[in-house]
């Protein structure tokens, strides 16, 4: 998913001769009042569009001032794994992505539960797109999480629990996958 940025201003930085917005260099002497003397339109550059790259899966990325006031990018740490998790299961359960969307991304029966919840897609709502409203995670021992997910769509809410567990290459997989009845 990429965005596009517009920019209509000529040259690199939009001045000319390092010049003021009057045309006149900062400290310089004003010409006398008179009549004002014709200036020849710049030439203006048809609008460009530059493509900008969105961050990596699971990193968030800000703008913030530091102290010194100017404007840097900061890159936070990586999303929990749940949260990344509850993402991909609400793209595939909503018809969003294809089941083998999730291939190695699931252990033990969560791959064969996706594959019987996803023809239905189950999620999807007719109208507004499905979020996840709200996920958290509970730490059962290392190396495995027990989540769960409110859904909403609209007017509609859903549950989801999900378990994650962390391979020896330490890499999160899903390894069950439940769903909720729906709530008005």
């Amino acid at each position: 998913m990429s965005t596009t940025a517009t920019r209509t201003t000529p040259g690199p930085a939009g001045r000319r001769g390092g010049r003021g917005p009057g045309g006149v260099r900062p400290g310089a002497p004003r010409p006398a009042a008179g009549p004002a003397p014709s200036r020849t339109p710049a030439r203006t550059t048809a609008a460009r569009t530059t493509p900008t790259r969105t961050a990596p899966a699971g990193t968030a990325t800000a703008r913030t001032a530091p102290p010194g006031g100017t404007t840097a990018s900061v890159t936070r740490a990586p999303l929990p794994p749940h949260i990344l998790f509850a993402e991909r299961l609400l793209a595939v359960l909503s018809g969003e992505r294809p089941v083998h969307w999730m291939l190695g991304q699931t252990v033990g029966e969560a791959y064969d539960q996706l594959i019987r919840l996803a023809p239905a897609t189950p999620l999807r709502a007719r109208g507004a797109r499905p979020v996840v409203r709200r996920c958290g995670g509970f730490p059962l021992r290392p190396g495995v999480v027990e989540a769960f997910a409110s859904i909403a769509a609209g007017e509609q809410v859903r549950a989801m629990a999900f378990r994650l567990e962390q391979g020896t290459d330490r890499k999160w997989r899903c390894a069950a996958v439940e769903l909720g009845s729906e709530r008005h």
